[in-house]
């Protein structure tokens, strides 16, 4: 296997790979996975065919698999007392900078999505690193997305798909994103991940700092249900076409509680009653008619939230619509957001960038991932690493200006 290979979603691939690379051993290791009470590891993989029989029914059905509870694969990687620990710190200092508490900036930094758990655990080693230097002006979270919702078709993301390959190991690809959350907590870096699957919290949410509901969801009732729930702060995107209020009453739903349809700890459905969260809060990410993170609508959505009866916050997204797509453009993007975060401007609790070792980003051929480039995304261009940590620094300045 080529220095470009994306190993197989096994369970020793972190663990075996990483510390060749000149990173010391990692704190998780993930033990094989257990046979279910239900099917043995052949069946969670092939499951069984589905002959329609009856004429109402499973009619467009064509196989079923068995998946494990989110209790059996906690139980297979727990999260140690010390992750625990993290994890609450990281959520309740983000809290403390949303509600103004803590005038520091919340920095949302990863790729856009996971696809090679080794490279996603050198950028996050990198990271840690940088966010120690920086801590006093900014909360670093690694971005850790494993889903990926398509506008028609598309390689949906490392849990769907592990092994690159349209296998669509489900079972296999969250054994492999958990052992990842497990590790980037493990060296002391919160994460944030962006959920699609509304069972898929049930499997990691207990390791994520910062929970995100994305454009093409923050409109769902589903999403704004799951929201409420979550018991980390939320960010919500405006629409892809750009409309911001979507994202402020998607804020208001998931801000009260809610009752709707979902699954135990043992995999059972069951009725929910949420609290809500008070810790949701508007993402600007541009759309395709162009950015939306100027003075004007920055204010423009503050005055939204007020008019909403909601707290005056929000973060800008430098990638997407914002940067109209092009990776590069992020990082002027990021030099007027320091430029106004230093002068004083209010409101702006964050900055999400797109970023992975390497800089641009590449197709994905399914079948042949010997052949991508190792550290490069495979979804959004993202900027490289000496981008990245240069503009950490410009934003960190930016606060460090800004104070008394």
């Amino acid at each position: 296997m080529g220095r470009g290979a994306t190993p197989r979603a096994d369970r020793t691939f972190i663990q075996d790979r990483l510390p060749g690379r000149g990173f010391p051993p990692l704190p998780f290791v993930l033990p094989p996975i257990r046979a279910s009470r239900l099917t043995g590891r052949a069946g969670l993989r092939k499951g069984k065919p589905v002959t329609p029989t009856n004429p109402v029914r499973d009619r467009r059905i064509v196989r079923t698999r068995p998946l494990m509870s989110p209790a059996h694969l906690r139980g297979d990687a727990p999260l140690t007392t010390p992750g625990q620990d993290a994890v609450v710190a990281g959520r309740g200092a983000l809290a403390r900078i949303l509600d103004a508490e803590d005038d520091r900036l919340l920095i949302v930094v990863g790729p856009c999505s996971v696809h090679d758990p080794v490279a996603a655990m050198e950028y996050a080693c990198r990271l840690a690193e940088v966010a120690a230097t920086l801590a006093d002006e900014l909360l670093v979270v690694m971005r850790v997305y494993f889903e990926k919702p398509r506008t028609t078709f598309g390689w949906k993301g490392l849990i769907n798909d592990p092994d690159l390959d349209g296998g669509f190991h489900v079972d296999q690809g969250l054994h492999t994103a958990r052992a990842l959350l497990l590790n980037v907590v493990g060296i002391g870096l919160p994460v944030g991940c962006e959920f699609l699957d509304p069972i898929i919290p049930q499997y990691l949410s207990d390791a994520v700092t910062w929970g995100a509901i994305g454009a093409r969801t923050a409109e769902s009732q589903i999403h704004r249900q799951l929201a409420s729930g979550l018991s980390m702060p939320v960010g919500i995107k405006n629409s892809t076409a750009g409309d911001v209020q979507v994202a402020v009453d998607a804020i208001s739903a998931a801000s009260g509680g809610q009752v709707f349809i979902g699954i135990t700890d043992d995999g059972q459905p069951a009725i929910l009653t949420t609290a809500g969260n008070p810790d949701c809060h508007v993402v600007l990410r541009g759309s395709a008619s162009g950015p939306n993170y100027d003075v004007a609508s920055v204010a423009g959505t503050l005055d939204r939230l007020s008019a909403a009866g909601l707290p005056r916050r929000l973060v800008v997204d430098a990638s997407h619509g914002n940067s109209t797509k092009d990776h590069v453009r992020q990082l002027g993007v990021v030099a007027d957001l320091a430029h106004r975060i230093g002068g004083g401007e209010p409101g702006i609790v964050g900055v999400m960038l797109e970023s992975f070792l390497v800089a641009g980003r590449q197709e994905l051929n399914l079948g042949r991932s010997s052949e991508l480039t190792y550290g490069q995304s495979v979804t959004d261009a993202c900027i490289g690493w000496e981008d990245t940590v240069a503009a950490l620094r410009l934003l960190a300045s930016a606060v460090a200006a800004r104070r008394p």
